[in-house]
């Protein structure tokens, strides 16, 4: 019997490692360092080969779900972690027991038109999806089987008509509510200096004698 197949979505910065160069990679392949966050690390543990993942550009202008990848090798230790000159290295972590983990994943597509995550945010049939949830900021994450295939429909929809992504990143905007414009109303203290300069002004006229 074959084993289900997982839905994952990995972040990475664009201006770092984007899609395009997994896409230049030597059999369009690559391994996927520098997780320090326990349980995007224990995410990437539980992945299988052959399990599917949405491949995410975060801090970008739009973020957006770049394409797909698909797991290739399955966790072994974090080589960086054990180097001082890289970034990710933890002087904590040693050989006997590596803390930090790594998978490899293989490009499945690029997407001909990204989906920004504004479009995302502005389907109803994505809630409860971990990317759009507030605060989430695993680069790791598990997607559903439904919501992995619902994105996959919105790309073939966005690489049919490019412009619907900007129409549908407006329509995901929260509307402003504009303040109803009114006539202005006369304060109180207004009032009473009106009623006061119409006592004086019949006074006066009484005194001289006008009708």
């Amino acid at each position: 019997m074959a084993r289900a197949v997982n839905y994952w979505l990995m972040k990475t910065e664009p201006e770092s490692y984007s899609i395009h160069d997994l896409a230049a990679e030597p059999d369009k392949t690559t391994f996927w360092d520098g997780v320090r966050n326990y349980q995007a690390r224990n995410f990437m543990r539980s992945m299988k080969v052959g399990d599917r993942v949405l491949f995410y550009h975060s801090n970008a202008n739009p973020p957006a779900v770049a394409g797909t990848a698909v797991v290739c090798r399955e966790a072994y230790p974090d080589f960086t972690q054990f180097d001082p000159n890289q970034k990710h290295y933890d002087p904590d972590s040693s050989h006997d027991n590596p803390r930090w983990d790594m998978v490899d994943i293989r490009l499945e597509s690029v997407f001909k038109v990204p989906v920004p995550l504004d479009v995302l945010r502005g389907r109803k049939d994505l809630e409860g999806m971990e990317l759009l949830r507030r605060g989430s900021r695993l680069s790791v994450q598990p997607v559903s089987r439904e919501h992995f295939e619902i994105v996959l429909s919105i790309a073939k929809t966005l690489a049919a008509d490019p412009a619907a992504a900007s129409a549908d990143s407006q329509a995901a905007q929260p509307k402003r509510k504009t303040a109803k414009r009114t006539a202005a109303q006369p304060t109180a203290a207004k009032k009473a200096t009106a009623r006061k300069v119409a006592k004086r002004a019949t006074k006066a006229t009484k005194k001289r004698g006008v009708k």
